[in-house]
């Protein structure tokens, strides 16, 4: 995988869930994934069509999304519902389109599906292509989140 591509999506992640959510983060040092098993409780998965062809999650801990949710809606969440969940994808569209956005000032011309979200304690996110997947954990004072990133080439 390019590592070019890994900094649009690092940067474009601390800049959304800050003006989003209010909600400071710091990244963590970058490691190759070696399986399909989540980081987390709930992930926002999308395929990003280039050439070349790739996909980003960003999974969350339960305790983690809940409170940066709270700060995005200011009101309190207990559990991983349905706004907690449509707030995830809301996420993964926004960084994914800020990564895009950076990336397409490098000469790249990607296109982005609307993200699909899964829950639950052991969800396996199955990225859109074979190839190698780096992961970026995140942490925050609500808890800790990943950011995975899988190109082909």
């Amino acid at each position: 995988m390019n590592v070019e591509f890994i900094n649009p999506f690092l940067s474009a992640t601390i800049s959304v869930i800050k003006t989003m959510c209010f909600t400071d983060v710091k990244p963590g040092k970058p490691f190759l994934k070696k399986d399909q098993a989540s980081c987390g409780d709930v992930s926002g998965i999308v395929g990003i069509t280039g050439p070349p062809n790739g996909s980003m999650s960003l999974t969350f801990s339960k305790d983690s999304i809940v409170q940066i949710v709270a700060n995005m809606f200011g009101e309190s969440f207990q559990e991983v519902n349905d706004d907690i969940k449509d707030a995830v994808g809301e996420l993964s569209n926004m960084i994914s389109g800020t990564a895009r956005n950076e990336l397409g000032n490098k000469g790249y011309a990607f296109k982005t599906s609307i993200p699909t979200v899964v829950s639950g304690p052991g969800h396996e996110i199955r990225h859109m292509c074979k190839a190698p997947t780096i992961a970026i954990p995140f942490s925050t004072t609500a808890g800790a989140f990943v950011v995975e990133i899988s190109f082909e080439g």
